[in-house]
């Protein structure tokens, strides 16, 4: 390497190299390494940089990233290597990047082109690197820019394309499966790939595919077994074999592949015990390669339907593992033995001796494998030294995360194993005296649901047994200096239940000791609240068996100072302890009955005990309750009991988030011919913001107009501020509604009473319609790309043959003027789409446009097309910036908002006067001003903008 610079490397990049090595702190290695960064970025940016030397400082700069600097300063010109016409230089980019970048980064686009480029290459070398870099840089959202050609690489005439085109698909099965599940039968055909190498590969994203889906693939088990067959009698080139063994990770591969088939399956593990027994018999045990196929031969075993002899050779095997020198061979054969057991049990005691040789042992890693195929072959002979040696070692280590683990087993076994009482409760009290905190809080649990059920044999006297040599042992471990919080809450509670239980311990005694508990650990507040607890139960049991309770003072002190305790929880115990002691024996013998902590809680879920009061109240005449499933189609305004139940329903929290604003396009409708007194439907600008629902109002007639004009709030639900409804008033202008064409019209012939019935029923229907909470959602959403929303949130308009229109009613003089003139509505200025007929009215400015369509009638949302009528209010007039101009005057059948516009320009046809409104200069600099603060010209009535502003 010295003498041909390192590969025809620099003698700069070997010093550095060797300088590195020599370094005798980590100080001295960053200073070296941050000198070089500083060399590099000064040569790389210089121009007409040789090729050759342009590789090198890439080769260095990988070396400095190996050491943990940053290089990225040079990413750039790695991934213009990978342009280079020079194979060597192209190989060394391919290298560099796979090993700077991610398939996250930004610079990977850059690389996407030259990858697809490289793949269609006549070299095949350039195509191995372009596969290699697209196993590591390419990304979910860029597999369909590369994966036909990937495909087609599958029949590339050259084995190491083939190879790798399959493990690139293998690599995009694991990042996307979706995007290759259409691909899975080339897997299939690559398994008959000529080349053992390209059908080892295939081996890989086949056990994935098998992993998942075991059954789609119980048709390859006779390929598999010949394949293995044909490796285990040395079929292949002599290239495959690694030291003596016929390529061992293709066996290896195939047998984890077979252990997965024949799980469960008798069928196909027949066809696999043949094959396996070879393997056996000649797999040499004399290297580590040999080791690993056998014991991948066992696990096979271990996991295909159970055959004696093969059973009997995975044995042997696991006899020669344990009696090997090697830690490693007898971690294996512990292991191996772990999976055994589960079949023949019998396995394990041919082997004790040489598992008990591994407990002692001093490698730690094998000495807890150990632990762990003694847990798997406990049972109730050999619990006790199982239990002892585990507890023992785990007072010996200090991995708390181990010690958690062994604490939880020795507890395991001891439920299950236990071979007297006595036992048991000295097992658990080393648990929890060595393992402290470390012990799950639901082992706690268990132990005391374990002393209060029993051993479940419906022997009282044995169960007793337990639970007085749990209170003997509790109160002697009470003399420790100090004791887990968990093992105190164990204690303080069976002393509570069953300390006075057998007479042996009289109630002084007890609560004597659990006052001191309290006192000892004041810090600890559960365990004062369950010596609080206990003392209750102590007296409880005392005051129904009918015994004069006597309280210590230190219970006294211990009272009072709880019934002034900052903690809540603590507080209310000692008030209820004070509340029993006051209690008679009957009263205190049917809330705290002895011994009860075991009795199921029934709990009756329907009620039943209030059916009598249900009955009765139903007879007054109250309301049968309505099941939340049947609730749909009977829910209304006066169904609220308050204006509380409605607010609160109204306006609920909405956890959905918010979406983010969207340009609406505004949709366009054909001039229609009406009759002069019907409101047509006009577009409304479309926002997208947050909206309310509106209800129709009756439009007023000329007359009325002319005098005052006004919001009519007939049968109206403010939907700002507070919740109101307004009661319904009979008008003689009365009108209702009805759809033409996806075109919302207003018939006039009908009464007052029919359209205010037809106003509470649509607004009945809205709240039960089940569609209802799915258009809530979108409230806050602008319109999607293929429906378009009105600005209330609900569904447009049906739709006409070539687009989705979004209507709002005009006057009776614009609707009048569009029956007889052929001109066009002032363009909107959300409108994006072409306009239906070509305007002849000059250009005018956008903004003063929008103040056309302000006209004394009220706005309507596109959700009439539903029935829906929700309420418009008033609102606090925050339109101060329009006092100059007069917003209230009006004059009869002409300019009815003259206080707001220039003189109108109008064109007489057929008596009918049409309104084109532009505002005034002054008016504009305000309406600019509006359109800053976010406020949106949305009405045509410029006294209901001023109320919906508000």
């Amino acid at each position: 390497m010295g003498s041909q610079g390192g590969f025809y490397q620099s003698k700069e990049f070997l010093d550095l190299v060797k300088s590195i090595g020599e370094a005798r702190s980590k100080a001295e290695e960053d200073r070296i390494v941050l000198s070089e960064i500083e060399t590099l970025k000064r040569r790389i940016s210089e121009p007409d940089i040789p090729k050759r030397k342009m590789k090198e400082y890439i080769i260095r700069l990988v070396y400095v990233e190996m050491l943990g600097h940053d290089a990225s300063f040079g990413y750039i010109h790695a991934v213009k290597m990978t342009h280079d016409d020079s194979l060597l230089v192209k190989r060394t980019g391919y290298l560099a990047v796979t090993l700077f970048l991610n398939e996250d980064h930004d610079l990977i686009i850059l690389i996407v082109n030259t990858i697809q480029k490289d793949l269609k290459s006549d070299n095949y070398l350039v195509v191995c690197a372009a596969l290699n870099a697209v196993c590591k840089l390419i990304n979910e959202e860029t597999i369909p820019a590369v994966l036909p050609q990937i495909v087609e690489l599958l029949a590339h005439p050259k084995e190491a394309v083939r190879k790798k085109a399959i493990m690139a698909l293998h690599r995009f099965y694991q990042k996307s499966s979706s995007s290759v599940s259409h691909l899975v039968s080339n897997f299939r055909k690559r398994l008959c790939d000529n080349d053992p190498g390209v059908m080892g590969a295939t081996l890989c994203p086949l056990f994935d595919l098998i992993t998942n889906d075991v059954n789609s693939y119980k048709d390859l088990v006779i390929s598999f077994v010949s394949i293995l067959k044909q490796v285990a009698e040395r079929r292949l080139p002599k290239a495959y074999d690694y030291h003596q063994m016929p390529a061992p990770f293709i066996q290896i591969k195939l047998l984890k592949i077979l252990a997965l088939l024949g799980s469960g399956d008798k069928q196909a593990s027949e066809n696999m015990y043949t094959v396996v027994g070879d393997i056996f018999r000649k797999c040499d045990s004399s290297s580590n390669i040999g080791n690993a196929v056998l014991y991948e031969c066992i696990c096979c075993v271990s996991s295909i339907y159970p055959n004696p002899k093969l059973l009997e050779s995975a044995a042997d095997a696991i006899s020669r593992f344990l009696k090997s020198d090697s830690h490693n061979l007898k971690y294996m054969g512990i292991d191996a033995l772990g999976r055994l057991i589960k079949i023949s049990p019998e396995i394990a005691e041919q082997h004790q001796l040489a598992v008990i040789d591994c407990l002692e042992d001093p490698d730690d890693t094998l000495k807890r494998k150990t632990f762990e195929l003694l847990y798997k072959m406990t049972k109730s002979t050999n619990v006790e030294v199982i239990v002892d040696r585990m507890i023992d070692y785990m007072i010996s280590i200090n991995d708390n995360h181990y010690k958690t683990e062994i604490a939880s087993r020795c507890v395991e076994l001891a439920e299950q194993f236990a071979p007297s009482n006595q036992w048991f409760i000295q097992t658990m009290n080393k648990v929890f005296e060595h393992a402290g905190d470390l012990v799950n809080i639901k082992v706690a649990h268990n132990l005391m649901r374990l002393i209060a059920e029993g051993f479940g044999e419906d022997d009282d006297t044995a169960d007793s047994q337990l639970r007085s040599s749990a209170v003997e042992s509790y109160l002697h471990i009470l003399g420790e200096p100090k004791l887990p919080s968990v093992f105190l809450q164990v204690i303080c509670w069976v002393l509570g239940e069953y300390g006075t239980a057998d007479g042996k311990y009289s109630a002084s005694y007890i609560t004597g000791k659990l006052c001191d508990v309290a006192e000892a650990y004041s810090n600890d507040e559960t365990v004062k609240a369950y010596a609080v607890t206990a003392l209750m139960k102590i007296y409880a049991f005392e005051i129904a068996a009918g015994r004069k309770v006597d309280m210590l003072p230190e219970c006294h002190s211990l009272m009072e100072e709880f019934l002034a305790s900052h903690s809540t929880d603590l507080q209310q115990r000692a008030y209820e302890l004070q509340a029993v002691i006051g209690l008679d024996a009957h009263a205190v013998e049917s809330i705290m009955p002895s011994d009860a902590s075991c009795e199921d809680i029934e709990v009756d879920k329907a009620l039943s005990f209030l059916n009598g009061y249900i009955q009765e109240s139903i007879e007054r005449g109250a309301q049968p309750y309505i099941p939340e499933s049947e609730r749909s189609g009977m829910l209304n305004i006066s169904n609220f009991r308050n204006q509380d139940h409605l607010e609160a329903s109204s306006h609920g929290l909405r956890f959905e988030a918010y979406e983010l604003p969207k340009q609406a396009v505004q949709a366009r409708i054909p001039p229609a011919s009406l009759a002069s007194t019907e409101l047509v439907p006009v577009p409304e600008p479309m926002y997208p913001r947050e909206s309310y629902q509106t209800t129709t109002v009756p439009s007023v007639s000329s007359d009325a107009a002319s005098t005052e004009l006004k919001l009519r709030l007939d049968g109206v639900q403010k939907k700002w501020g507070r919740q109101t409804h307004f009661p319904s008033t009979s008008t003689s202008n009365s009108t209702s509604q009805k759809t033409v064409n996806g075109i919302t019209q207003v018939d006039g012939s009908n009464t007052a009473n029919s359209r205010t019935r037809e106003t509470y029923e649509s607004r009945k229907q809205v709240e039960i319609s089940p569609e209802k909470q799915k258009l809530a959602a979108s409230l806050f959403g602008g319109p999607s790309k293929t429906e378009k929303k009105s600005a209330t949130g609900h569904k447009s308009s049906k739709p006409s043959s070539h687009m989705v229109k979004s209507h709002a009613p005009k006057s009776s003089m614009e609707v009048a003027s569009e029956k007889t003139s052929p001109v066009q509505q002032p363009p909107d200025l959300l409108d994006f789409g072409e306009p239906t007929v070509k305007s002849t009215a000059p250009s005018l400015d956008p903004f003063k446009d929008l103040e056309g369509l302000l006209e004394p009638t009220t706005q309507v949302s596109s959700a009439v097309n539903h029935s829906s009528n929700a309420a418009l209010t008033k609102s606090p007039d925050i339109m101060g910036l329009y006092t100059e101009t007069p917003a209230g005057a009006h004059h009869k059948d002409s300019d009815i908002l003259s206080g707001l516009s220039n003189p109108p320009m109008t064109n007489m046809v057929g008596g009918t006067t049409t309104m084109q409104v532009a505002q005034s200069s002054k008016v504009g600099e305000k309406d600019a001003l509006v359109r800053q603060m976010g406020i949106t010209p949305s009405s045509q009535n410029p006294n209901l903008f001023k109320d919906l502003l508000g």
